[in-house]
């Protein structure tokens, strides 16, 4: 394991210990997407299937336990603790059109036909475009509260220092997953608009805002 990879996880846990503080503490999910977080949920439920099959590391099954308890907390909190705070009107995403091409790409696309080796190439497809909901939101609204920009900001953190992990992979142990490596390019292309205005707008002090659509 190399540092990218701990620096990864470590940003992708800040990421969601981040959203649950906030959800918290305000006593409000007002601008999170719960239909992003039904999403993520599901990508750590199909993608952690190996952990009553497979174990690697304590390390890993620590982190397989905490992502997959924090993400139903999260869904937890959405959809019954703070539901009359959740604003359904904006989070209006089609699921279907994410989850239908993803889940025909999966059975297309993977490394091997098998139950779980299809389930973990879905959550993989998945959590590229699992975001989409809550950036779909945010252009609905045209704004974002701070500290969801900063959210957003370690979740997109995240996936570049996986992407140096694997380009560190690839030169130092010849190891090359083309499923994982494109969908986690594509899932940093969504996240490039954020990161510009993160950089000259939130780390200013100044609220991100988003021209309203026509």
């Amino acid at each position: 394991m190399n540092v990218f990879r701990i620096l990864g996880d470590v940003s992708h846990l800040l990421a969601i210990i981040i959203l649950l503080l906030k959800i918290q503490k305000s006593k409000s999910c007002a601008g999170i997407s719960g239909k992003s977080q039904i999403l993520f949920a599901l990508v750590f439920t199909t993608r952690y299937l190996d952990l009553f099959t497979t174990f690697i590391s304590v390390y890993n099954t620590v982190m397989k336990v905490i992502f997959l308890i924090c993400a139903y907390i999260t869904v937890y909190m959405i959809y019954v603790k703070f539901r009359k705070t959740f604003d359904s009107e904006n989070d209006s995403f089609r699921l279907e059109f994410l989850l239908v091409p993803v889940t025909g790409l999966s059975f297309l696309e993977n490394h091997s036909f098998t139950p779980l080796e299809i389930l973990w190439t879905f959550s993989i497809y998945l959590e590229s475009v699992a975001i989409l909901p809550q950036l779909f939101m945010i252009s609905k609204t045209g704004e974002a509260e701070t500290i969801t920009t900063h959210y957003l900001f370690f979740l997109g953190l995240y996936r570049a220092l996986y992407i140096a992990n694997w380009v560190w992979r690839y030169y130092t142990e010849s190891f090359y997953d083309q499923i994982a490596v494109v969908s986690g390019v594509v899932q940093t292309i969504f996240y490039c608009d954020f990161f510009y205005l993160y950089v000259t707008k939130v780390l200013k002090g100044k609220k991100l805002s988003l021209p309203m659509p026509v």
